[in-house]
């Protein structure tokens, strides 16, 4: 048996003064939209008025899917392992967004279909080459499963150490939208037309195979509702390793900066073992790949930007990393009405 996540609900109890701190910020009521919104989430998980983002980290989890033999992806295997050495050497996109706002990014193989080097700069946590088929067997079994959550947690505790408070999450792996999709099937019951997307670039006739091959491995498995068989049945490495690492940043009450599809199927995932990750979780982006919406949507959670973006990495969240620090800023930075002495027509008593 897994041991529990011991996750506490964010308190409301400073709800009215953080509220009358933004509400009286030189501006007028509700001026700042969704920031003001986002301002208040990080206050409630802070417990604080003053909130601040230290040491911002983001980690790239990679692992290889066996489903990738039902030809569900226009990309070969071997592309997972090397992006791994594309983001050590700097070159990948998160590696850009990342530099551009100062985010240190961590690179860890979960479970890769290749044998790399002894390095400072990767994180082994491999727990095997790559998922079995799950159109015919599991993903992975509920012991290495329970492993990889294990091996995220425990990464975000060391992470966690340092100094850092607020934490983003991304993937690579090729096969994993129909993973997520699989995975988005089970825990919401929803339609596999309405979660299956594209990919990595599938054509129509493809996304047309990836939905056969998916409603065909549903059927092939008689599940249980436990969100760990589901987890280890359609999931990969990569995705139960980031549930891992979801459930132990809110454990350790860090602001969670969600990415695209794929980080949000294992947000699915860790909900479905403890729904109280949702306090500490912000969506950064709405992904054009076919579902998310949806995906956020059934979780109550509203992005921030939507860019047309599916790239994942965590490129959403990084791209969306400075809008949380403008949060925070005018939360701490931006005058009072009485300090800057402004008028103001609020009623001062009806906010009191």
């Amino acid at each position: 048996m897994m041991q529990e996540f011991q996750i506490k609900k964010t308190v409301r109890d400073l709800d009215s003064q953080i509220q009358h701190k933004i509400d009286f910020k030189t501006k007028p009521l509700g001026a700042l939209g969704q920031l003001e919104t986002i301002a208040k989430q990080i206050c409630r998980i802070q417990e604080t008025l003053s909130p601040k983002l230290n040491k911002p980290v983001f980690v790239v989890f990679a692992g290889d899917h066996g489903i990738t033999a039902e030809g569900v992806s226009p990309f070969p295997q071997e592309v997972t392992y090397q992006m791994v050495y594309n983001f050590l050497s700097g070159g990948a996109a998160i590696n850009v967004f990342a530099r551009q706002n100062h985010i240190q990014l961590k690179i860890v193989d979960c479970g890769v279909n290749h044998t790399f080097e002894p390095s400072s700069e990767l994180i082994d946590l491999k727990i095997g080459y790559g998922t079995q088929n799950f159109k015919f067997e599991p993903a992975m079994s509920l012991a290495d499963c329970e492993k990889a959550i294990w091996n995220g947690a425990k990464l975000v505790e060391t992470i966690h150490l340092s100094g850092t408070n607020i934490i983003g999450f991304g993937e690579m792996g090729i096969g994993n939208t129909t993973s997520a999709a699989a995975l988005f099937c089970k825990y919401t019951q929803i339609s596999v037309n309405d979660a299956v997307g594209m990919g990595t670039g599938l054509t129509t006739e493809g996304v047309a195979h990836k939905m056969e091959v998916i409603q065909q491995a549903i059927l092939n498995h008689n599940l249980t509702h436990s969100p760990l068989d589901v987890l280890a049945t359609f999931g990969g490495y990569e995705i139960a390793t980031m549930v891992g690492a979801m459930l132990k940043a809110a454990e350790l009450k860090m602001v969670i900066l969600l990415d695209g599809f794929i980080a949000t199927s294992a947000l699915l995932a860790a909900h479905a073992i403890n729904s109280d990750v949702l306090d500490y979780c912000i969506a950064s982006h709405l992904s054009n790949e076919n579902g998310h919406r949806k995906m956020l949507q059934i979780l109550g959670l509203k992005p921030i930007i939507s860019l047309d973006m599916r790239l994942g990495e965590g490129t959403g969240a990084a791209i969306a990393y400075p809008l949380i620090e403008s949060a925070v800023r005018f939360m701490n930075e931006m005058s009072s009405f009485e300090n800057a002495g402004v008028s103001t027509s609020v009623d001062v008593a009806t906010l009191a």
